[in-house]
């Protein structure tokens, strides 16, 4: 390998690493100012503390995520991908500037940093060029979809657990509303008590109740709920809270038949999902359980034979 080469790489990434740090301590002390005006002023007085916890602590998350802020205000990306990126990431409960910054950087530092890994690692193989830029190729592109496949497995497991706690979550609207709290106080209240069996769907249910403090029209914060995750059953929520609040047919009636309604289909999923079991066991039966039968049963008769044929 060409030591020029390796010394122009090293120093191309200590100049990056270096803008990114100087961008990402920029970006955090202007947060934080802006988070002390808003809270001086008392609109942030109750979600100021929260938020401040989740600011970035670690060096080398900080890093990343100034040189993906750099990259998304840089325009190389058109405003339609960081669309795209941001939806997909408020899908899997990656939201805010700090999650799209975060999946750019690592996107490129994985991008970048991978084939260089490689490159150093078959220094001094005897490898055809052709072999070598293959393998420089596949680590290339593992790192430009290892960021995509993470964000895929945690959307997964997120959208999951709020399937597991949206009908816990509804029980407990449906007591609320029957104890006369309205529509943005249940919400609340969920949100609160649900917490500790279920934080995803306690963090929806509360972001939900802050869209419904500030916007005017209930029906805009109940949109955005079935819009950020794309789930069907939040969907079918925010539609039935919609049609309640529009035309003024019962809310405790609506929620309890829409919990039935999910348990059901729950319980359905389980019923097929046992269904399958017996399918799925015969792969594991005909390979491992059947030979041993054979072997068990015929194998005396093989003996035998075996030793007549040895005493002719």
């Amino acid at each position: 390998m060409n030591p020029v080469l390796l010394l122009g790489a090293g120093l191309g990434w200590a100049v990056l690493a270096a803008i990114a740090a100087v961008l990402a301590v920029a970006a955090s002390r202007e947060r934080r100012l802006r988070l002390r005006l808003e809270a001086a002023k008392g609109r942030l007085a109750e979600t100021v503390p929260r938020q401040a916890a989740g600011e970035l602590r670690a060096l080398p998350a900080r890093i990343l995520a100034g040189l993906g802020r750099a990259i998304a205000q840089s325009g190389v990306l058109p405003g339609r991908t960081l669309t795209e990126l941001e939806q997909s990431l408020s899908a899997a409960g990656l939201r805010g500037a700090n999650g799209l910054a975060l999946f750019v950087g690592a996107k490129l530092v994985l991008f970048l940093g991978l084939p260089l890994l490689v490159l150093a690692a078959l220094h001094g193989m005897a490898l055809v060029p052709a072999e070598r830029f293959a393998a420089i190729g596949a680590a290339a592109l593992i790192g430009l979809l290892a960021p995509d496949f993470s964000v895929k497995q945690v959307r997964g497991r997120y959208l999951k657990a709020l399937e597991r706690g949206l009908p816990d979550a509804l029980d407990l609207m449906v007591i609320c509303t029957q104890a006369g709290l309205g529509l943005e106080s249940a919400v609340s209240r969920v949100a609160d008590e649900i917490r500790p069996a279920h934080p995803a769907i306690a963090r929806e249910l509360e972001t939900t109740s802050r869209e419904l403090q500030i916007m005017a029209e209930s029906r805009l914060a109940l949109d955005s709920l079935a819009r950020r995750t794309g789930l069907d059953s939040l969907k079918r929520l925010a539609a039935t809270l919609t049609q309640s609040l529009q035309y003024g047919t019962p809310l405790v009636a609506a929620l309890r038949a829409l919990s039935a309604e999910m348990r059901q289909e729950a319980l359905t999923r389980f019923e097929e999902r046992a269904a399958r079991l017996p399918v799925m066991l015969t792969l594991p039966m005909v390979v491992f359980i059947l030979p041993c039968v054979f072997i068990v049963v015929g194998g005396p008769a093989v003996l035998r034979i075996m030793a007549a044929l040895h005493h002719a």
